[in-house]
């Protein structure tokens, strides 16, 4: 199964993206992930998320960075990506994949005009916790159903979903159930993220029907040989 190392990006640096714990640099952990024989990378704006600046030039420098490492990469980048000019600034720099979230729930408007440019590169992301469907990672639920939202998704025509799944307690168990129903009712293959966080999550996911690969903190890869062995598989 193909991980997706993801970085949160704040003020400049990678931040966790669950719960608290010590940041890095941002260069550095990219240069650590290529030296790991990594094609794949998600980079993620936590402050143009939540509408408090932009990341943009850190993020610009990592995809050089990592292009620079590797002949052939696939980069997504997501986090506060609301209109046609910021998915093509991303795209321009060498981003493969274009995550977007909060616009599915407030702006299906912008989603379509974004679809109708980009529909090759955008990938749904949905958040959820609890099996509840969030309209960004850091709001209250929607009141949506995970089988709506896959519906929603699918009917859009997405052809890539993320399914970030926020942990509600510790210790961490994902939510397979949710990510099965978003799967079918998007009748996509979907990647998930967010309560992935160890070897023996990532074997349990290879399980699961309808998950074709897991997104995995980059942080969280420095720390566990067992993860980054997957790292060099090939391929988006």
């Amino acid at each position: 199964m193909k991980i997706l190392p993801t970085v949160n990006i704040q003020n400049g640096r990678a931040v966790p993206i669950v719960g608290e714990g010590e940041g890095a640099e941002l260069l550095p952990l990219v240069a650590f992930l290529l030296d790991q024989g990594c094609h794949r990378l998600a980079l993620v704006d936590v402050d143009a998320a939540r509408g408090h600046g932009n990341n943009r030039d850190a993020i610009a420098k990592a995809i050089a960075k990592f292009h620079a490492g590797r002949p052939k990469v696939c980069i997504q980048v997501g986090g506060g990506i609301r209109s046609s000019d910021q998915a093509q600034f991303f795209l321009d720099q060498g981003a493969t994949w274009l995550a977007v979230g909060t616009i599915l729930q407030r702006s299906p408007v912008m989603v379509e005009q974004l679809l109708a440019r980009f529909r090759e590169h955008l990938t749904a992301a949905v958040d959820a916790r609890g099996g509840e469907i969030l309209p960004s990672g850091w709001g209250g639920a929607s009141g949506e159903r995970p089988e709506a939202a896959g519906r929603r998704i699918g009917d859009f025509g997405f052809k890539r979903l993320l399914f970030l799944d926020l942990p509600v307690v510790q210790p961490v168990q994902p939510d397979f159930a949710t990510a099965r129903t978003l799967a079918q009712g998007s009748r996509l293959a979907i990647w998930m993220g967010g309560s992935i966080q160890s070897s023996a999550h990532l074997a349990q996911a290879r399980e699961v029907a309808g998950i074709q690969g897991v997104a995995i903190d980059g942080l969280l890869l420095r720390g566990d040989a067992a993860l980054t062995a997957s790292l060099a598989l090939p391929g988006c």
